[in-house]
């Protein structure tokens, strides 16, 4: 019982406390004057868990420079790649492909060009942060009207990954789909420079390849957006039995434009985000600060690691439970970090500007006091550690694998609980996109956060289920993942579900013939290297493969792989102790 009061402290802390914050640190770290460097990504680990090394890093501050920079690397077949300020991709996209590779950030390409009022449109450089795009439109009237729910994303970056919000009208959630115009540095031929910007507007058939690019086409330096007046919205979460949810998804999107679901097996219940623009006129003034998004003390994030890491090692599922249940309530209870004011919760509908109730991010804009509170992933500190996997559904099949993980959780009733305590499912609405390597269907977005042990030898309570979660929605469905999350494993033979890949691999090839912009996993994922998974003593634990052999998992320890138990086509690594 000791465990599990200081963990709900922690919960309750984690949830509703606001401080301030040490914003994180650039991923980029190099030993003198900007050479012999390393970068990683937000959540201080790729999938591989091996560095990711780079000869140096450059900060161009116009397009003049990018043009310079990438024309050197063109001219040398120096390997090369773009990194973002905060570096929130889990897969190897910012990887140069070698220590010899050269890093060019865009931090220094952070200023917003221009705001046509009169046509709502805004051009920006590809370093702008979501949060100041979203910020600047506002002062000037205008919304952007779909964003992915953390601002804490570059405009170049949230678009090399097909980023997105939740929605099902119009154009639908993705932002990439509101892009009118880009311009991309490109490498070129000895008589052009070796470098050239590619000006790109909605009449170029290739804007479908360079607005969904994984970033292996070149470096993005402008982009310009389609907006809308400025609007409101009413937010209301009504939480309900779970029993008819595969049969409501799809009515429920059609019916709410801004809609999300988050969804909660092993308690049995869904939580409907009811969300739609109201009339500029009504009185409200709301704000979304999503509490995992914001400030956290480093003490609480250890003391809760500690706890999580004690149930794991114990196999005790019934303190994760009920630490799901508390967390749950006290989400609940503080209206999911909505204000009616700004300040306090009194009740719903929360009434806002679009721009307050879109996204969040707090522990961005807060101030730095030396690590006593970060963002809650921050890795400098070695705290929280986690998986993030997302995949869309199709309609068309979407009540049949909610049922697959209905009877999942029927066999194992508590096997989703480590999960629901980071929030359980996350369920959002994508259309089906243009963009060659954007959605192909209509489709609901899974989006689900999970322990991961920093011994990648250690096998997770409950492993196998999760995993052949993964893989129903990604094999037996046909899921889509989410380009800039998930384990290596969901990206298995992932180009053979585009129809438009060969689309896109013929930009490609047009745009860097000699592959500066590619490394070896971009070239995997793309079929442009034969795609093997890593096998080794412990691949499945970390995703790394998919097990075919016992030593895949963990035998010493009574993880074993076997047949799924719903699918049976899966391979997990089960316990049998």
């Amino acid at each position: 019982m000791k465990v599990l009061k200081t963990s709900s402290l922690i919960i309750f802390l984690v949830l509703v406390n606001g401080v301030f914050s040490s914003p994180p640190d650039d991923p980029v770290k190099c030993i003198s004057n900007n050479t012999n460097c390393i970068i990683t990504n937000a959540y201080g680990a790729f999938n591989d868990r091996s560095p990711c090394r780079a000869s140096q890093v450059l900060y161009p501050a116009t397009e003049k420079e990018l043009i310079s920079m990438v024309a050197s690397a063109s001219k040398s077949n120096t390997k090369v790649k773009a990194a973002t300020r905060y570096s929130h991709s889990i897969p190897k996209l910012a990887c140069p492909g070698g220590q010899d590779g050269i890093i060019i950030s865009t931090n220094k390409l952070n200023h917003v060009m221009n705001v046509d009022v009169v046509n709502r449109r805004m051009t920006v450089e590809s370093g702008v942060l979501l949060r100041d795009l979203i910020s600047k439109a506002a002062k000037n009237g205008l919304a952007l009207p779909y964003t992915p729910y953390w601002w804490g994303l570059t405009v170049a970056g949230l678009l090399a990954t097909g980023a997105h919000g939740s929605s099902l009208w119009g154009k639908g959630s993705a932002v990439h789909e509101y892009v009118v115009s880009m311009r991309i540095v490109t490498p070129a031929t000895a008589d052009e420079g070796y470098a050239k910007v590619r000006s790109l507007t909605k009449s170029d058939e290739e804007l479908n390849a360079a607005k969904v690019s994984l970033g292996v086409l070149g470096v993005v330096s402008q982009v310009t957006l389609q907006l809308e007046p400025m609007f409101k919205r009413s937010i209301t979460y009504v939480t309900k039995n779970d029993s008819d949810l595969g049969d409501e998804l799809i009515g429920f999107g059609k019916e709410h434009e801004f809609g999300d679901v988050r969804w909660y097996p092993s308690q049995k219940m869904a939580v409907y985000r009811i969300d739609d623009r109201v009339s500029i006129n009504q009185s409200g003034n709301g704000l979304y600060d999503y509490p995992a998004l914001g400030s956290s003390t480093s003490a609480q994030l250890a003391a809760f690691r500690g706890t999580e890491e004690l149930q794991e090692a114990t196999r005790d599922a019934n303190g994760k439970c009920l630490n799901a249940q508390l967390a749950t309530r006290t989400a609940e209870a503080s209206g999911y970090g909505l204000t009616n004011n700004g300040t306090i919760f009194t009740g719903y509908p929360v009434i806002g500007q679009n721009n307050r109730l879109q996204s969040s991010g707090s522990c961005l804009d807060s101030k730095e006091d030396g690590l006593l509170t970060i963002c809650s992933w921050d890795s400098r500190l070695q705290v929280a550690f986690f998986y993030e996997t997302a995949f869309s559904i199709s309609l068309s099949s979407l009540s049949s694998f909610i049922k697959d993980v209905e009877k999942l959780v029927e066999l194992e009733p508590q096997a989703l609980c480590g999960l629901e305590f980071y929030g359980g499912f996350l369920l959002r609405y994508v259309k089906a996109s243009g963009a060659y390597l954007g959605k192909t269907k209509d489709s609901v977005d899974f989006n689900f956060v999970y322990y991961r042990s920093k011994d990648p030898l250690t096998p997770r309570l409950f492993e196998d289920t999760i995993e052949e979660i993964e893989q129903i929605g990604l094999f037996k469905y046909g899921g889509l993942p989410h380009w800039g999350k998930n384990r290596n494993s969901a990206f298995k033979e992932v180009i053979n579900k585009y129809p438009n890949a060969h689309k896109f691999l013929s930009v490609k090839r047009k745009y860097d013939p000699q592959r500066i912009f590619s490394n070896e996993w971009t070239n995997q994922i793309l079929g442009l290297r034969k795609g093997k998974m890593i096998l080794r003593d412990g691949c499945a634990l970390e995703g790394l493969c998919i097990c075919s052999e016992d030593r895949h998992c963990a035998p010493t320890k009574k993880y074993y792989c076997r047949p799924g138990k719903v699918y049976k086509k899966a391979r997990v690594c089960a316990f049998e102790g």
